[in-house]
């Protein structure tokens, strides 16, 4: 029986015994040996009583064994929930509960402080380190090298990712087989990728860029990936002239053009550079083209939808914009309150339909109505425009959401946390530019009574109880918010008057 999204990606290279993934610690895993790793995993779970549809939540960190979780969660029909490693346990709890998660595995050295989150949710907990290891490693160790692949089609469920508005709980975006393997197909065309090519991979795959994109195209092209832990400077600049591709987030960029180790002949070898997730800066764009002779791509997408737009890989790649419609996909710029499509040149309210777009939000009708219209059309949040060439650029949010270093915050659940703090009447936190992560935290606080609050304070109660991304970078005192007439908080003036807080001196 068929199942598209693994036969497609994995199930193609069976007995290959060509290189998948590339270790920083010199090993090479082929084709052959990733898919008999997943058959392993598949096994177990399929054991654990884990069903075709039901839910794995997996906090691990990046390794072999938590790729292969995830292929061998496609193979059994298990629907895939991956968790950022920098989720403390009272943000890990509402995942878990609210997908429903049959089974969360995480690494062993946070299971104590996650046992309760996983006993409180009436789900079952297991472990899983980056040296084949764990109980679900070892476990894993044990099962049969080979597993009847799970029949399933393109509109079944293959994973959750959640996200959020500024507002409200965070949403389960649901994205089925044909979601992914529609994205796959056509960024492995769009952008050339062959079974010749090496992928430079230090993006986490806890997200859809270095999981969905990243991993899926690779897997679909037959090629390899140099599969780092994370972004090392040093390791990356050794390991280049090994790779003919890279795609990272804006951070990766600024930090290698700060390297004098980082020059033309280093690049020699490459044939792309891929950026998203954050806003690439110009002046990145003109450095980077300067010192190496390439042009960075950027492309645009989101968690709902995977990739949309992308610079052309043939044509010119223009800065400050993230291209074209991708093949199979329509990207419509509109007015937010009529719905019409509004002419080049005008912005307004991005919306895209195509085989990527999700299937809704988890257990959210009247959201998934919001935001998903009958026609097909996602409302993005993103406002854009296009240029007379055809080209979209985005030109800000019509939500208040964050991106730093390539992760999302969003802001309400950082002004909850500190509004709850002693000595704070209200607070407001904004996204600034920076020039390493795009954008950093700052927030703005107004006291309760003449005393200002005790910072240090509220830099430890962030750090309690979120991850260190979306910890504020600068608080800021003042005696009150700005407001219009309707008494809503200007952001946008706050947004002005910090602008300049990480410009260099």
């Amino acid at each position: 029986m068929a199942n598209p999204l693994f036969d497609t990606l994995f199930g193609a290279h069976a007995g290959r015994a060509t290189p998948f993934l590339h270790l920083a610690d010199g090993r090479t895993i082929t084709h052959d040996g990733f898919l008999r790793r997943t058959a392993q995993f598949a096994n177990l779970i399929a054991g654990m009583d884990v069903a075709p549809g039901d839910r794995l939540a997996a906090q691990v960190a990046k390794s072999p064994d938590a790729l292969a979780l995830y292929a061998a969660c496609v193979q059994a029909g298990v629907v895939f929930l991956p968790l950022n490693t920098a989720y403390t346990p009272s943000e890990i709890s509402y995942f878990v509960e609210n997908s429903g998660a049959a089974l969360f595995v995480c690494d062993p050295a946070k299971a104590g402080a996650l046992t309760p989150v996983a006993h409180a949710a009436g789900t079952r907990l297991e472990t899983l380190n980056d040296r084949l290891g764990g109980s679900l490693g070892e476990e894993a160790n044990h099962q049969p090298e080979t597993f009847a692949t799970v029949a399933r089609d393109e509109g079944d469920l293959a994973a959750f990712l959640y996200t959020s508005g500024t507002t409200g709980r965070s949403k389960g975006a649901m994205l089925t087989q044909g979601n992914l393997l529609s994205n796959a197909q056509v960024l492995t065309d769009h952008w050339h990728f062959t079974a010749d090519d090496v992928l430079l991979h230090a993006l986490p795959i806890f997200h859809t860029h270095g999981l969905f994109v990243a991993t899926n195209i690779m897997a679909l092209s037959g090629g390899a990936m140099i599969f780092l832990p994370g972004f090392d400077l040093d390791a990356m600049i050794d390991l280049m002239p090994e790779a003919t591709a890279m795609m990272g987030v804006p951070t990766f960029y600024t930090r290698l053009l700060d390297d004098p180790r980082f020059t033309r002949e280093l690049t020699a070898h490459m044939r792309l550079f891929v950026s998203g997730s954050a806003p690439l800066l110009a002046d990145t764009h003109v450095q980077f083209e300067a010192r190496t002779g390439h042009r960075i791509l950027e492309r645009y997408g989101m968690t709902e939808t995977n990739m949309n737009t992308s610079n052309p890989y043939d044509g010119d790649r223009r800065a400050g914009t993230v291209g074209f419609p991708l093949p199979g996909v329509e990207v419509k710029v509109t007015d937010p309150a009529t719905g019409e499509t509004v002419p080049p040149g005008d912005i307004g309210q991005i919306e895209v339909r195509g085989p990527n777009v999700f299937k809704g939000y988890w257990q959210m009708p009247d959201k998934t109505a919001a935001e998903l219209r009958a026609d097909g059309f996602f409302i993005t949040g993103d406002l854009g425009k296009f240029d007379d060439d055809g080209y979209l650029q985005i030109v800000g949010r019509n939500k208040d959401l964050i991106i730093s270093g390539g992760y999302n915050i969003y802001p309400k659940e950082i002004e909850m946390l500190l509004d709850d703090q002693p000595g704070v009447r209200e607070s407001a936190v904004v996204g600034v530019p920076h020039p390493d992560f795009g954008e950093a935290v700052v927030a703005v606080i107004v006291p309760d009574g003449d005393a200002a609050p005790d910072i240090d304070a509220l830099r430890a109660a962030c750090a309690r109880d979120m991850a260190r991304y979306k910890q504020p970078k600068r608080y800021e005192i003042r005696a009150e918010l700005p407001r219009n007439t309707m008494g809503k908080v200007q952001k946008n003036v706050l947004r002005d008057d910090y602008a300049d807080a990480f410009a260099p001196a």
